[in-house]
């Protein structure tokens, strides 16, 4: 699956971002989860700008 490697230096940066020494499973859930909502609202957004597009709105 080429698709889903990520370069060295964006994993580390993301790792750092959501690491979590308080944490059991080394990572903060919530600063992650809010991470990934926040992308898909952006991807939401994107879509539907490329959507009205299209239709030629």
């Amino acid at each position: 699956m080429e698709s889903l490697k990520v370069e060295k230096e964006v994993y580390d940066a993301i790792a750092r971002i959501i690491q979590s020494d308080e944490s059991p499973v080394g990572i903060d859930a919530k600063k992650t989860h809010i991470i990934i909502l926040q992308k898909l609202l952006q991807l939401e957004q994107r879509l539907k700008r490329i959507e009205e597009k299209l239709d030629g709105k």
